[in-house]
């Protein structure tokens, strides 16, 4: 009998579990949660092919017989206290620290594919990384991966909730290997007592529309007036909710020698982030999931933190953007700091 878990470890995995394919026990949630609009402007989740494939992974792959869950762990070291509530710096969101982890998962996830079939076999293979149509958590918390907190987050008793979920969907019917998660968030509030923005408005529910996550990287519009202020020097994603979870006090931080963190992404100064062309923003972030906000995006989210930070020296430089940037909307939150100020 093969060891699976022995192949995901070599990899770098530091959980698995194997659950059998069948339909989904929460896709009634989501499509609840999309009847309520709290999906924003993210119109591909509500599409009927993607909740077809949500609703069961066999509309993904049809010979599908099992689903790999594995959890990648990405805890970085802390950054220090005077960094991270220093105005003049922008905080990016710790997965976004490093290279682009869809890309390094992925090439993992082939591998495993691969070795998997020269062990038992050929057989077909999906595999997600948070880019799919997969209830990722769903599957994680039934493989008992961890348990589902209050901020949505997947909790793993000992690593906490830094962790990527991705899934190999396979036509192989595989031994099934779960464990019972251990841990809750009991009467514990923090998350959503500390969220800045009430994003978190009912246990395990949140309201993109309020999320500085869904705000600064896939909402494309203007940020809401009223939200601008509690973002602080958020600019790229946010992880307020997970920084107060006490289940993420005791990981330590990982080590793996093939995925480091930037240290040019670690609170950067928000002066060294100006970018006036496309060209230079795609330099800069070459390989790193930023890439996603797409410079006009990400030049909104730094004229805000410019504008929370509300020096002299600030100011200046919300001028520059007004002044160089070619965006309307980038000009428009900049427009709108400079007149408060």
């Amino acid at each position: 009998m093969v060891d699976v878990g022995a192949h995901t470890r070599a990899h770098g995995f530091e959980l698995f579990g194997i659950v059998p394919v069948g339909p989904s026990t929460t896709a009634q949630a989501l499509r609840n949660w999309l009847g309520k609009e709290m999906h924003g402007t993210m119109e591909w989740m509500a599409r009927p092919d993607a909740l077809e494939k949500r609703a069961d992974p066999r509309a993904v792959l049809p010979e599908a017989k099992s689903i790999i869950v594995l959890a990648f762990q990405y805890t970085p070291l802390e950054i220090p206290a005077e960094l991270l509530n220093d105005p003049s710096r922008g905080i990016i969101a710790r997965y976004a620290q490093y290279d682009d982890y869809h890309v390094i998962i992925e090439r993992k996830l082939e591998r495993l594919a691969e070795e998997l079939q020269q062990a038992i076999g050929a057989f077909y293979w999906k595999a997600y990384v948070d880019t799919g149509p997969v209830l990722e958590r769903e599957w994680a918390s039934a493989a008992g991966l961890g348990f589902i907190g209050r901020n949505t987050n997947l909790i793993h008793e000992q690593l906490g909730s830094y962790l990527f979920l991705c899934e190999l969907i396979v036509s192989a019917s595989l031994p099934e290997v779960r464990r019972t998660p251990i841990g809750s968030c009991g009467t514990c509030h923090r998350c959503g007592d500390a969220c800045p923005t009430g994003a978190i408005v009912a246990d395990r529910t949140i309201d993109a529309r309020k999320c500085i996550s869904y705000l600064t990287i896939e909402h494309r519009g203007a940020i809401p007036e009223w939200i601008r202020p509690l973002m602080k020097n958020r600019i790229y994603g946010c992880d307020i909710c997970q920084e107060v979870c006490p289940w993420n006090r005791k990981p330590k931080a990982q080590t793996k020698s093939d995925f480091r963190v930037r240290e040019d992404l670690v609170a950067p100064k928000l002066e060294t982030l100006l970018f006036f062309d496309d060209e230079s923003f795609r330099q800069r972030f070459q390989k790193s999931p930023i890439k996603r906000a797409k410079r006009e995006g990400f030049m909104r989210n730094v004229s805000i933190a410019l504008g929370n930070w509300g020096t002299p020296h600030a100011r200046t430089l919300l001028r520059e953007i007004i002044a160089r940037d070619p965006s309307p909307l980038v000009r428009e939150h900049a427009q709108w700091y400079t007149q408060r100020l």
